[in-house]
């Protein structure tokens, strides 16, 4: 019979016969809680006006309809008439070891602005575990922490401790003995994914791959300076930070450059890997850019969508570096939800800095900036992350604003909060539990006062988070941020 097909809301129960109940009525257990009247963004579905999400422990179990009669106990019903309900959102590229006494506040500075995710993207092993066992141990406080250990780096290692700009942060590796057996040891202490580095040789890089694939781990990373982006995205790279090198394959003289940088590469000075790096890309850089080919970035773009390699620009990073943004007043102000020893730290190196514009660096942000335009319409998949602490980002600020940048190279604003909900989630394998806002999907979430499809940066105008399925106030918030 047809007529079931014309019955709104109607349930079927199956006992020894059908029964029919076409009540609009919904009952809200005990061990639950209800958002009523609230609009919804979902990243892929789009926005989804006046809906009620009821969420159990750290689930969201029900979306209802608005015209749905919900009966509830007023003290689990939140009435959020006139907000937006988003995905918890993710900073995917973060460092909690490029300042050891900022890493215990910034949690809860991730937190505060609506980051329920982050993905650590190089530190001494210890020290990121710990910072991981901390998120698991404390759920409801700290965001969801994914970690890759120390940066798979070749010799001489760039992050080595020379100084406060290079902290320790990688592993240097002399051989593939050496890779085989620090790679294997860092593995075993439950890294969630790894990251390769620029100073590694082919065959390093290669025998990294190898264990990675046998351990079903993703790499990320910058494409070796041994190598070009079509030889390490053609042995398995899962994606790139920063874009980083992509300039160097697809130059019209990238075969000049790559024997060129061979040649550095052997070290003749003996210069310190932070140094041999920045020297081998001052040279080739700008050279690269210009002599930009177009049919060679095509190739690249194609095989980067075909392999699905991921990209994590970070271009806040570098409009940051070149324009010194940093030491605008405006900028200054921001430094208050800091804890007082990094404020302090951070205002006088700001304050002996001077404020003229990097020429060369600017360049190659917007060529950064561009390029991402191009890749995105080439449909390149993108994460949003920051690389906070480095460069004065602020943990959790700096997320934000990075996807007022993404939007200003091409994204749409949806597009956007795609980069820093499901998609990192779907990185990781998880897009089916978390990143979204789904029956069955976990409860992190943010509920923002304004619509962020019509400014991005509404993102940052945050009523409450809920962190598995616990929901964290406005004053709860501030108070995690604001715990010198």
């Amino acid at each position: 019979m047809n007529y079931y097909k014309t019955l709104k809301n109607c349930t079927l129960v199956f006992l020894f016969f059908n029964i029919i109940s076409c009540s609009n009525q919904v009952t809200i257990p005990e061990d639950s809680y209800v958002i009523k009247n609230i609009s919804i963004i979902d990243p892929i579905d789009g926005l989804q006006s006046n809906k009620h999400v009821v969420i159990t422990n750290d689930i969201i179990t029900m979306i209802l309809d608005n015209d749905d009669e919900i009966i509830a106990k007023d003290d689990i019903t939140i009435d959020a008439t006139g907000k937006y309900l988003i995905p918890g959102l993710w900073d995917a590229h973060i460092h909690f070891s490029f300042d050891t006494s900022l890493a215990p506040y910034m949690p809860g500075l991730f937190l505060a602005h609506g980051i329920t995710s982050v993905r650590d993207t190089g530190g001494p092993i210890d020290l990121v575990v710990k910072m991981k066992d901390l998120s698991l141990n404390d759920s409801i406080k700290n965001p969801n922490i994914y970690i890759a250990g120390p940066l798979i780096d070749g010799t001489p290692n760039v992050y080595n401790n020379s100084s406060p700009s290079f902290p320790l942060l990688s592993i240097e590796n002399r051989d593939i003995i050496e890779i085989e057996s620090n790679v294997l040891g860092i593995v075993d202490k439950d890294v969630d994914f790894l990251k390769a580095y620029e100073m590694l040789t082919e065959n390093q890089f290669l025998a990294l791959m190898r264990i990675a694939k046998k351990r079903n781990l993703s790499v990320t990373g910058h494409i070796p300076l041994s190598m070009t982006l079509f030889s390490a995205v053609n042995s398995g790279l899962n994606g790139m930070e920063h874009i980083r090198n992509l300039e160097l394959s697809v130059a019209s003289n990238s075969e000049e450059l790559y024997k060129e940088r061979i040649e550095l590469l052997k070290n003749p000075n003996n210069l310190p890997g932070s140094v041999l790096r920045s020297s081998i890309h001052s040279q080739q850089r700008l050279r690269a850019i210009d002599s930009f080919d177009n049919n060679k970035f095509q190739e690249a773009a194609k095989l980067l969508v075909s392999n699905n390699v991921w990209q994590t620009p970070t271009l806040l990073l570098y409009r940051n570096f070149s324009q010194k943004t940093y030491t605008d007043p405006s900028f200054i102000s921001e430094l208050n939800k800091l804890p007082n020893q990094t404020k302090k730290k951070w205002i006088k190196e700001i304050t002996e800095t001077d404020t003229v514009v990097d020429k060369n660096g600017l360049r190659y942000s917007k060529w950064l900036e561009s390029t991402v335009g191009k890749l995105h319409k080439k449909n390149v998949p993108f994460m949003a992350g920051t690389d906070t602490p480095i460069g004065y980002l602020i943990p959790g600020r700096s997320l934000h604003i990075e996807l007022e940048v993404l939007v200003e190279s091409g994204f749409s604003n949806l597009e956007a909060i795609k980069t820093a909900t499901v998609n990192p989630a779907t990185f990781f394998g998880l897009e089916g539990k978390t990143g979204r806002i789904k029956n069955g999907h976990k409860a992190d979430l943010v509920i923002l006062n304004s619509n962020p499809l019509d400014i991005i940066r509404n993102t940052q105008d945050i009523y409450a988070v809920i962190k598995n399925g616990y929901l964290l106030s406005r004053k709860s918030l501030d108070s995690l941020m604001y715990k010198n």
